[in-house]
């Protein structure tokens, strides 16, 4: 059965917020396995065919657990390429860390990036959650 890891930190609970809507629109995909982990070590990236990355910006960056997985998995060789990927998160005032990981992804790994990022400022509202279900959703769609 195909599979998706929602990986996510968060600080403040705003990202954790968008990470279980992305869990709910991918579960709502029958046979595919939605794993939803706030910590995830490299060799769990390798065992699944999407990765959903949710990080929230603080200071103009990524937090330093997703800098450290990302690092890790690269020093590791853990191949990633061609699997799906996509990211989303929270921000106060900026918003950069999304983006930042998504480059990472599709550049230094070569994953398929199959939607942009999905940025939430503070507390994401109904809205945002709704793009978040529906990310969740074409994601798990994609694989399976």
């Amino acid at each position: 059965m195909p599979s998706i890891l929602i990986i996510y930190n968060t600080k403040t609970g705003n990202t954790e917020l968008m990470a279980k809507a992305v869990e709910e629109g991918a579960r709502s995909v029958q046979d595919v396995d939605v794993i939803l982990k706030y910590h995830a070590n490299p060799k769990e990236l390798q065992h699944v065919d999407a990765i959903i990355i949710g990080v929230p910006t603080y200071n103009h960056r990524m937090t330093i657990d997703i800098q450290n997985l990302l690092e890790k998995t690269a020093k590791s060789n853990i191949i990633l390429k061609d699997k799906t990927v996509a990211v989303f998160g929270s921000y106060g005032w900026s918003g950069e860390a999304p983006k930042q990981v998504l480059e990472i992804l599709t550049n230094k790994f070569q994953m398929k990036s199959i939607a942009s990022p999905i940025l939430a400022n503070y507390k994401p509202d109904e809205k945002i959650l709704a793009e978040c279900r529906r990310l969740g959703r074409i994601v798990a769609e994609h694989i399976r």
